[in-house]
């Protein structure tokens, strides 16, 4: 496996330079400078016409590393913007451009496929959504979309964790989608996606739809390999544009699909999409380009650069978490949700490096203060119905850490220190 050198990842990201330590790559992800260098570009080109290729004879243009058929006259840069944000949304998934679905955001795009699931989701049919996604995710198929019965999966109060078995009982027949999310943005806790999709795969024909933005930062990410049938990314908490994405396993479900436009008949992505800015879209494929170079080098095909560098990054982050879990947890005051306290002892040690913390007897502005007066950049835990349930409310609130790409040991050490004083 490729080293990898944090040192350097850090001079990919200009922001550092200004003295904080951030540790709230779960709200506000820094933005490398490649990003935001194809951003500025882009909303430059966006509306320039592509400049004719001469091409001899039998032969086909390329641009940008990405492969196209020659142009008609009048085409404009932003389409090919477009075009390759698709490819390299389509490499960060292990997924096929033309099945990927661009939109603002990903509860527009859920929202769009309620809409057009219309011919699968009727009176007599199901779908098993889980309280572990945020409401605003969960909210397009939450009404019972089309009439369809809404099954809920429910997380483990204790630690915070989407238990597997409770889908054998919630799938069955009727079942036409079951959604979820690969692991929580805030309590960093990864669901078992095999095992949900092995029963749902035991017990229905149902499409699995999977969130996979919290896990995306951290892990490889292969469609194929999850099982799943649609993955959906927001590409903005990856430290990218605006921008959000449906993946689809196969470009031949769009067939089973309504479509949201009358002048949109063609069984394609275009159906369930929703305009996105060209200059935003401009900064999708410097965003993967920066992910494959963190440790995957510059030469060579992106999709196995990427896979390299991602393998590389989790090795390090998960060093990182073991240390950040280690050091707070042993501060007899913290409370770490999902993890400190005898509901959590069965709690699995596959996390991600995130984690939502409190201290006894100190209410949360106050830690979050006495972190911002030290440097350190945190932020105030939203209070979500789960985290409600978990009991935020009563530990007088949390504060949510999440490491990023450039985080370092001496990151943990200073946060440590900073808590330690206040417990």
């Amino acid at each position: 496996m490729t080293a990898y050198d944090v040192a350097g990842v850090r001079g990919l990201y200009t922001g550092l330079s200004d003295g904080w330590t951030y540790l709230n790559a779960h709200a506000a992800p820094q933005i490398a400078e490649k990003v935001s260098a194809g951003v500025s570009r882009a909303f430059r080109t966006a509306n320039a016409v592509v400049a004719p290729e001469v091409l001899g004879e039998g032969q086909s243009g390329t641009r940008a590393g990405a492969h196209f058929a020659a142009q008609p006259a009048g085409t404009l840069e932003g389409e090919g913007h477009v075009a390759s944000a698709r490819m390299a949304i389509a490499d960060l998934v292990g997924g096929k451009a033309d099945a990927v679905v661009l939109g603002p955001s990903l509860p527009v795009l859920y929202q769009s496929l309620a809409r057009a699931m219309a011919p699968l989701l009727r009176r007599n049919s199901s779908v098993v959504l889980s309280k572990l996604d945020p409401p605003a995710l969960y909210a397009a198929f939450a009404e019972g979309a089309h009439g369809a019965q809404v099954r809920w999966a429910l997380p483990d109060l204790g630690t915070g964790e989407l238990p597997a078995f409770q889908y054998a009982k919630l799938v069955d027949g009727s079942t036409r989608l079951v959604a979820l999310s690969a692991a929580h943005e805030l309590l960093g806790t990864v669901t078992p996606l095999e095992e949900v999709i092995e029963h749902v795969r035991d017990r229905s024909r149902a499409w699995t739809l999977v969130d996979i933005t919290a896990l995306a930062p951290y892990r490889p990410v292969d469609i194929n390999a999850t099982g799943a049938d649609i993955v959906g990314v927001d590409l903005a908490q990856l430290g990218g544009p605006q921008i959000a994405a449906l993946v689809f396993r196969d470009a031949a479900m769009f067939k089973r699909l309504d479509t949201l436009s009358p002048d949109r008949t063609e069984h394609t992505a275009a159906k369930l999409e929703t305009a996105v800015s060209p200059g935003l879209a401009g900064g999708v494929g410097p965003l993967v380009d920066h992910l494959a170079q963190l440790a995957g080098g510059e030469r060579g095909l992106r999709r196995v650069r990427l896979r390299e560098s991602m393998r590389a990054l989790h090795s390090y982050l998960d060093e990182l978490r073991v240390d950040l879990y280690h050091l707070l947890s042993a501060l007899p005051q913290v409370h770490i949700l999902g993890v400190t306290g005898e509901a959590a002892a069965e709690a699995s040690e596959d996390r991600l490096p995130r984690l939502t913390f409190a201290v006894r007897g100190v209410p949360a502005p106050t830690i979050h203060q006495r972190l911002f007066d030290n440097g350190l950049v945190t932020t105030l835990t939203p209070p979500t119905p789960l985290l409600q349930e978990m009991g935020i409310d009563e530990l007088d609130g949390t504060v949510t850490v999440a490491l990023a790409p450039f985080n370092t040991r001496q990151d943990i050490e200073q946060l440590t220190r900073v808590v330690a004083s206040l417990a």
